[in-house]
């Protein structure tokens, strides 16, 4: 998806931000909103390359965005990274099914 017309459809649109931008214990349970969003790879992502600081994006919180970037200092679009990752993960799992299928 191009530019952020993702954040239409991800599931915390309806949400009250105040529940996205917590700190402690609620943020496993903004993280919790975020597990079955169909957009969350695209905010991780935008979270990740906007280098935004505060918040749950892409079910992680901030504390959890900055230990990844420190671990991938040489990733310079983490949107291009997780397409990738996430068109791999999909050819992989079509040829196990298609494996499956044949025996």
């Amino acid at each position: 998806m191009a530019g952020t017309d993702w954040s239409e459809l991800g599931i915390c649109r309806t949400a009250d931000p105040d529940d996205l931008f917590v700190e402690g214990a609620a943020q496993n349970r903004a993280k919790a909103l975020c597990g079955g969003c169909g957009v969350r790879t695209e905010c991780l992502a935008y979270a990740l390359d906007q280098r935004i600081e505060h918040g749950i994006w892409g079910g992680m919180t901030e504390r959890e965005r900055r230990a990844l970037l420190r671990r991938r200092p040489t990733v310079t679009s983490w949107r291009r990274l997780l397409e990738t990752a996430r068109a791999e993960h999909q050819r992989t799992r079509a040829a196990k099914a298609a494996d499956l299928r044949a025996s």
